[in-house]
């Protein structure tokens, strides 16, 4: 019977003890991993193709160039705004960003930047390989992630092209979950990319950043670039805008200023630190505007748009604050400002006076991601589709919607 009882007991603190472990529902990221071999002999020139997941837009000449969120670009002939079609495709693993100038695009492959010729859109192809000059894989980890889990990636034999974002179960512990990361190992002809882009072309340089690196290319020589240096950047760096001499990084938790007085070595001038969320940026003059995206995957604050004085690039100023939904990128010509509000649509401000921007325009019955406003018509992509409009007397007209799926 002393026996008896005894396990019973050791029964009920053992049921106890489990009773006391509690769980989770957690974003777990999955990483697709190639073999280096089958990645850097898998780019394709391929004919017109439907997209996955629509990215990054950037305008060269008559072309839009839309990024499939880690596989490639999608090119469309957009000579006919009132009628953009898609001609081709160039199958990229691991791609997020381009950049053109002079007919050759650049391009990131995972750890590698690829340049391809595009004078004949008909027949490109590719004329460089620069292996392992990207060291940052944790930039691509998708918005949401709580756990980064890297199995049996090995960085010498292997290349992550992708993430599968997956819930599980887990059991709770007392610190904040922490996000896993393996660090492995402008004049001529030049596009134009929107406010979510990475890469920035300045004269005779090819800027880029990843998570908290930023990589200098010297591309004088467009056919062969090379990789000058390689510096930290900041913290959780999530976009990249030049203007007049300077370029303005987007973090998570903050703007960073670096100066391009010494175009090969960019130096850090300022910060200008805000509450952690989803952060691109455009700048115009003495004013940066930002975006910053709340709620569970980007910070826990609201989503706002913030005006920043930058008239002093030592000590940027925030000058005023306009709540929104859940912004993504933004861009501006003349005194207009565009931004995407997400499933809240595109929002049009009136800028004359930064500091009092007045909405004037809404288009609600879309999902607003990035825009590009080229000299004749303004270019917007989400949910797949690229919209475009006219610039009208203080109005933005709508000319074409170009379904990608």
């Amino acid at each position: 019977m002393k026996n008896l009882l005894c396990l019973l007991l050791v029964f009920v603190l053992w049921s106890c003890n489990d009773d006391d472990i509690q769980y989770e529902t957690v974003n777990v990221a999955i990483p697709q991993v190639m073999s280096k071999a089958e990645f850097r002999s898998s780019v394709e020139i391929l004919p017109s193709q439907t997209i996955d997941e629509a990215g990054k837009i950037y305008v060269y000449q008559d072309y839009i160039f839309v990024n499939d969120e880690f596989k490639g670009v999608h090119i469309i002939d957009n000579s006919n705004p009132a009628s953009p079609q898609q001609i081709s495709s160039i199958k990229i693993p691991g791609n997020v960003d381009i950049s053109i100038k002079d007919n050759y695009l650049f391009a990131d492959s995972s750890i590698d930047l690829l340049v391809f010729d595009i004078s004949n859109i008909n027949n490109i192809q590719m004329v460089e390989r620069l292996e392992d000059v990207f060291s940052y894989y944790n930039y691509q980890i998708p918005v949401g992630t709580d756990v980064a889990e890297f199995g049996d990636y090995n960085p010498e034999n292997d290349v992550i092209v992708g993430w599968e974002l997956v819930q599980q179960q887990r059991e709770v512990v007392n610190d904040d979950a922490v996000l896993e990361t393996f660090n492995g190992g402008a004049s001529g002809d030049v596009g134009t990319g929107g406010s979510l882009a990475r890469f920035q072309i300045v004269d005779n340089y090819l800027y880029t950043v990843g998570v908290s690196e930023m990589s200098v290319f010297n591309i004088e020589n467009l056919a062969q670039p090379n990789l000058v240096t390689t510096q930290y950047s900041g913290w959780n760096i999530e976009t990249m805008f030049h203007a007049d001499g300077y370029l303005y990084l987007g973090g998570s938790n903050g703007m960073y200023i670096y100066s391009l007085e010494n175009a090969a070595n960019p130096s850090y001038v300022s910060e200008f630190i805000h509450w952690e969320g989803c952060d691109p940026v455009v700048v115009d003059g003495d004013y940066a505007y930002l975006t910053l995206r709340g709620g569970n995957e980007c910070g826990q604050q609201e989503s706002v748009l913030e005006v920043i004085d930058i008239s002093d690039k030592t000590y940027p100023t925030l000058v005023a604050t306009y709540f929104l939904e859940n912004p993504y990128g933004l861009g501006f010509k003349g005194n207009s400002l565009y931004v995407c509000d997400g499933t809240s649509g595109l929002k049009v401000y009136d800028k004359t006076d930064p500091i009092q921007l007045q909405l004037s325009q809404t288009f609600i019955d879309l999902k607003a991601k990035d825009v590009v406003p080229m000299e004749d018509v303004l270019i917007m992509i989400g949910d797949n589709i690229v919209y475009q409009y006219e610039y009208g007397e203080g109005t933005l007209q709508q000319i074409s919607a170009l379904d990608l799926n």
